[in-house]
């Protein structure tokens, strides 16, 4: 059995090393599989496209699963493949890790739309479009259908499935006819105009119609897709526009005026001509201030492409053809002067103003500028004019002399009064001046004898003041000999007697360094020791005021 145990043993310890260099073989393997085959790193602004191929050999699992006819590969709820063939969704930057022997990888470039761009999407996969459209509804990855995109796409990054989308950028296009110039892409309106919409085919979703659109855009930045839609932009707002006589000039450049001052004429087809009814030639200058405004825009591009057809096509042929009409049933003096001539004006202005909003066109004036009359029908109707006014001028002056001299008269009268005001005024400054002077003579006079009484008044106040004063300085005395008074009573009083307040006194102003020495030396002889001799006293006198009191 010992023999045995070691073998088994042996084989155990080869059995873990050979699993463990397995798995180490195994791990690096995979690793070699997965990190040097398997790995793919998408960059950014890039993304990962996959199509599954299945299985590289037959016996492997899926190996004859179908292939997808529809477009993407179908996958199951949890995103496993369940065909081959494309699949829809692409992976972003980062790192990735599909083997290349099931999955056909490719790198696609983000589409990035710059400023001033959009994009137009075409689906390349789907279903046919009913009936010959070719619009299809939805964003990128919701489309069931092939065909154009109806919505654009504006400026940035883009992550597009090349396989089932083709983007492609515009910028501004402009697409360019004899009469008309439509828009598309990025499209701006400026200030001033308004865009005249087109749609190219019908929008179930909104319901709009092939063709010109009633609403118009107002100015600003609209992304436009030209398969859809193209954009007129219109001017808005008036504009002039005068049909005017070529006048003759020096080769100066200078106009030439006839005898009686009106400028002269080229004898060619400018301006507006016509015959009088009373067999004249007329020539006249016109001005319209015509325009349209927004809600008109489309009617006008709908009847005429643009707004320079209006100007060539209906406001200059309807100003020649309107004052011909009118003007031809006047006379050559009537078109000149009177109410006539205003009459004429008025009727070409409103039937210009009718025509035009026939046309969805606006007129806000509509000027007969000037009307040339021959010079044989208006030099006499000039010089009568002039000799009326040299007699009104006449009438005039006649009536300024007289203006005159009632102006002068009137001066005269106003310095007359200026002289009796200037009297008047004098006098009553003289009568102020003596009033003023009286009252303030009267005024002073006032002021002396209130000023006395109030002296009056001071000095008896100062009397008062005295006699106050002398009693209050003799009672004050009174008080100070009384309080004296009380003050030696009280002192006599303490000391018993006068005698003894007196010795008190005299002791107090004897000398500090006086010496009294009184000596005892016996009954019937003194001799003198002053020491003490001012004490001894003081104490005598009191005990015998003491003794007298009792």
């Amino acid at each position: 059995m010992s023999s045995e145990q070691p073998c088994s043993n042996n084989s155990r310890k080869f059995s873990i090393v050979a699993g463990i260099f397995v798995l180490l073989l195994f791990l690096g393997a995979w690793t070699f599989v997965e990190w040097g085959i398997n790995r793919i790193y998408v960059p950014e602004g890039w993304s990962l496209r996959l199509r599954y191929k299945g299985p590289p050999l037959p016996l492997l699992p899926g190996y004859n699963t179908p292939e997808s006819r529809t477009g993407f590969a179908k996958v199951d709820e949890n995103g496993n493949v369940l065909e081959k063939g494309m699949m829809e969704q692409m992976l972003g930057p980062g790192r990735h890790f599909k083997s290349p022997f099931y999955w056909e990888r490719e790198l696609v470039e983000d589409v990035v739309v710059e400023a001033g761009e959009i994009a137009i999407a075409t689906s390349k996969i789907g279903k046919q479009l009913p009936g010959g459209e070719f619009l299809v509804d939805g964003d990128l990855g919701e489309t069931e259908f092939k065909g154009v995109l109806r919505k654009v796409f504006g400026p940035g990054r883009y992550r597009v499935n090349d396989y089932a989308y083709e983007f492609k950028k515009v910028s501004t296009n402009a697409v360019r006819t004899d009469t008309q110039t439509k828009y598309s892409g990025w499209v701006e309106i400026p200030t001033g105009y308004v865009g005249v919409v087109t749609n190219l085919a019908d929008n179930p979703t909104t319901g709009a119609v092939k063709g010109i659109q009633d609403e118009v855009f107002p100015p600003g930045i609209y992304p436009i897709n030209g398969r859809e839609q193209q954009i007129d932009i219109v001017e808005i707002g008036y504009r002039e526009r005068s049909v005017k006589s070529n006048l003759q000039a020096d080769p100066m450049g200078n106009l030439k005026y006839d005898e009686s001052g009106e400028p002269m004429i080229v004898n060619d087809d400018s301006g507006i001509t016509f015959p009088s009814n009373d067999g004249f030639p007329i020539s006249m200058d016109f001005t319209a201030i015509w325009g349209i405004t927004p809600e008109q825009a489309p009617n006008v591009i709908r009847k005429f492409g643009n707004v320079d057809a209006v100007e060539t096509k209906v406001v200059i042929p309807q100003i020649e053809s309107i004052c011909r009409n009118i003007g031809s049933k006047y006379g050559a003096v009537e078109l000149l002067v009177g109410e006539s001539r205003q009459e004429f004006q008025t009727d070409t202005s409103d039937q210009f103003r009718e025509v035009l909003l026939e046309k969805d066109v606006t007129l806000l004036y509509g000027l007969v500028r000037h009307i040339y009359i021959p010079r044989e029908v208006r030099l006499p109707i000039q010089q009568a004019f002039v000799a009326d006014e040299l007699t009104l001028t006449r009438n005039q002056e006649q009536t300024t002399a007289k203006t005159e001299a009632d102006l002068r008269e009137a001066e005269q009268k106003v310095e007359l009064e200026a002289a009796k005001v200037i009297v008047e005024t004098e006098k009553m400054v003289a009568k102020a001046v003596a009033e003023g002077q009286k009252t303030a003579q009267e005024t002073a006079a006032g002021t002396q004898r209130m000023v006395a009484a109030i002296d009056r008044e001071i000095s008896l106040l100062e009397a008062q003041a005295t006699v106050l004063l002398g009693q209050a300085n003799a009672e004050a005395t009174k008080v100070q000999e009384e309080a004296k008074a009380e003050k030696f009573k009280l002192a006599v009083d303490s000391f018993g007697s006068g005698e003894a307040y007196n010795m008190w006194v005299f002791a107090s102003e004897l000398p500090e360094n006086i010496e009294l020495n009184l000596i005892f030396a016996g009954d019937g002889t003194f001799w003198t020791d002053l020491r003490g001799f001012s004490e001894t006293m003081l104490g005598k006198q009191a005990q015998q005021s003491q003794k007298n009191g009792k």
